[in-house]
C-alpha cells in the first residue's frame, strides 16, 4: 500500500486550502461577474504548482475516482493513499472557511438557490462534478497524458464552465471539502450530505465513462473494432451533452459570462477527449472534416458516410438528452430564434459566418497535416465560441451547431411549442453552409503552403 509523503500532505492541504479560501473570498467579497474566472485560475495554477508533487487533486471526488479507477483496472491510486488525500483536503477545506470567515467576520451559507429544491441542486452538482473528475482522468491520468501540457488549464476551466453554468442553481461546489468547508463554518449541517453523495456519484459516473471512451487503460492488447466504436461514439455524445447543457444552464441562468463559460466547456472536452474520436461535438465541424476530406486536404480523414452518419446521431442525441436535462432541471426552457429587431436572413447570415470560423479553426488547428498539432488546439477552438457568442450572441444566439440548435428546439418543443425545430432545422442549413465553406478556405489556403514546403524540400 502507497503511503503518502509529507511533501504529498502539505501539497494537497496547501493547493485545497487556497482553492476554498479563494471560494470564500470571491463569495464574501461580492466578486461577481469575475468568481467563477477567479477560482478557476487559483485551481489552474495549483495544478501546474503541485500536479508533479501529488497529483494535485484538491478534491475528495477527484482521488475517489482515482482509487474506483484501480479498483477496476485502470489507472489511478490506492484506497489507503485515497483516505489520506481526502482527510488532508476536507482538513483545508475546514480550515480555509474559518480562515475566510474570520477575515470578512461572517460566513455564508451552503444550499439550493431561492426557486431550487434539492433534488436540482444536487443534479447539478453530479453533472459538474462528473465533467470536473472526467477531464482529470483523461488529461492527467490516462496512459496517453503523459507529456500533454495542457492538463492543468482544461481541469481548472471546468470550473468556468460550471459556475456559471450550475453555480445558479447549487452554488457550484463540485468538490466535497467545498461542501463540507462552507457548511461547517456557518454551522449549517443542513445541506452538506445530499451534496457530497451527488458529487461522489458523478465521480463515479466520470470512471465508468473514463473506462468506455478509454478501454485501453483497463486491458492488454489491441482494441476490438466495436470498442473504438463504441469509445469514438460516447465520446461525441458526452461532448456534445456537456456542451448543450452548459448552453442551456447559463441562458436560463442568466449568466454574465454565457460565451466564456461555454466557450470553457467546449475546450475542456475537447482537451478530454481530442485523442479518443476527434471531438468534434457538432455535425457542422463534423461535415466540414468530412468535405475536406473529399478535397484531399492533407491530415483530413477519409470518412466514410456511415461514420459520418454515426458522428451526427452521437452529436444529437447528446444534445437533446441535455436540452431535455436543463429543462428538467429549470422547469422551463427557451425558444431558438432570431432576437428581437432581427429576422431570420440576418441570424442565418450571422450562424453562417461564426461556424465557418469555428469549423475554419479546427480544420487549420488540429486536422490539417501543415498547421496543426499545436497544443493550444482546444483553446483556439473553444474560444470560437466566445468569439461569436459575444458577437451574435444578441442576433441569432449564436448557436453555430446543429446539435446545440436542435437540444435547445427539442427542449422548447416539450415545454412551449414545436416553432422552434422549424427554425432548428433553418439554423441547420445555415450552419452546415459555413462548415462546407471553410473547408472549401482551408482546402486552398493550405494546399498552396503544402506546395510551398514541398518545392522547399526539392530545392534543399
Amino acid at each position: 500500500m502507497a503511503v503518502a509523503t509529507p511533501a504529498e500532505i502539505l501539497a494537497e492541504f496547501t493547493g485545497t486550502f487556497l482553492l476554498i479560501f479563494t471560494v470564500g473570498c470571491n463569495v464574501l467579497g461580492g466578486a461577481g461577474t469575475w468568481a467563477g474566472v477567479s477560482i478557476a485560475c487559483v485551481l489552474m495554477v495549483c495544478i501546474y504548482a503541485f500536479g508533479g508533487i501529488s497529483g494535485a487533486n484538491f478534491n475528495p471526488a477527484v482521488s475517489i475516482g482515482l482509487g474506483l479507477s484501480q479498483q477496476l483496472g485502470g489507472p489511478g491510486m490506492d484506497w489507503g493513499k485515497v483516505g489520506v488525500y481526502s482527510a488532508v483536503q476536507i482538513a483545508a477545506g475546514i480550515t480555509a472557511a474559518f480562515c475566510y470567515t474570520g477575515l470578512f467576520g461572517k460566513p455564508f451559507a451552503l444550499g439550493p438557490a431561492k426557486g431550487f429544491g434539492v433534488a436540482e441542486a444536487c443534479a447539478a452538482e453530479l453533472l459538474y462534478t462528473f465533467m470536473l473528475v472526467f477531464v482529470v482522468m483523461n488529461v492527467a491520468a490516462s496512459k496517453d497524458a503523459k507529456g500533454k501540457s495542457f492538463y492543468g488549464l482544461a481541469i481548472g476551466f471546468v470550473i468556468i464552465a460550471g459556475a456559471y453554468g450550475a453555480g445558479a442553481i447549487s452554488g457550484g461546489c463540485f468538490n466535497p471539502a467545498v461542501a463540507l468547508g462552507i457548511d461547517v463554518s456557518s454551522f449549517g449541517f443542513k445541506y452538506f450530505l445530499p451534496y457530497v453523495l451527488a458529487e461522489i456519484v458523478g465521480a463515479a459516473m466520470a470512471v465508468g465513462l473514463f473506462k468506455v471512451v478509454r478501454p485501453g487503460d483497463f486491458k492488454e492488447g489491441d482494441l476490438s473494432e466495436g470498442e473504438k466504436d463504441t469509445a469514438t461514439y460516447t465520446s461525441e455524445m458526452l461532448g456534445t451533452f456537456m456542451l448543450v447543457l452548459t448552453v442551456g444552464l447559463n441562458v436560463l441562468g442568466k449568466s454574465p459570462a454565457a460565451a466564456y463559460s461555454i466557450a470553457a466547456s467546449l475546450m475542456c472536452m475537447i482537451y478530454a477527449l481530442g485523442d479518443v474520436s476527434g471531438a468534434h461535438f457538432n455535425p457542422a465541424v463534423t461535415t466540414s472534416i468530412f468535405i475536406a476530406g473529399k478535397l484531399g486536404l492533407k491530415g483530413a480523414p477519409d470518412m466514410q458516410p456511415a461514420e459520418y452518419a454515426k458522428r451526427w446521431g452521437s452529436q444529437l442525441l447528446g444534445g437533446i438528452l441535455a436540452g431535455l436535462s436543463y429543462m428538467l432541471i429549470y422547469s422551463k426552457a427557451f425558444p431558438l430564434g432570431p432576437a428581437p429587431g432581427f429576422g431570420l436572413g440576418a441570424a442565418s447570415m450571422a450562424e453562417i459566418v461564426f461556424t465557418m470560423v469555428l469549423c475554419m479553426v479546427v480544420l487549420c488547428v488540429a486536422v490539417s497535416e501543415k498547421t496543426g498539432g499545436t497544443p493550444m488546439f482546444g483553446l483556439a477552438i473553444g474560444s470560437c465560441v466566445t468569439v461569436g457568442g459575444f458577437a451574435i450572441g444578441g442576433v441569432s444566439g449564436g448557436s453555430l451547431n446543429p446539435a446545440v440548435s436542435f437540444g435547445i428546439a427539442t427542449a422548447a418543443a416539450a415545454k412551449i411549442g414545436p416553432a422552434s425545430l422549424g427554425m432548428a432545422a433553418a439554423y441547420t442549413v445555415a450552419e452546415l453552409i459555413g462548415g462546407g465553406a471553410a473547408a472549401g478556405l482551408v482546402k486552398v489556403t493550405h494546399s498552396e503552403a503544402e506546395a510551398e514546403s514541398k518545392d522547399d524540400k526539392q530545392t534543399a
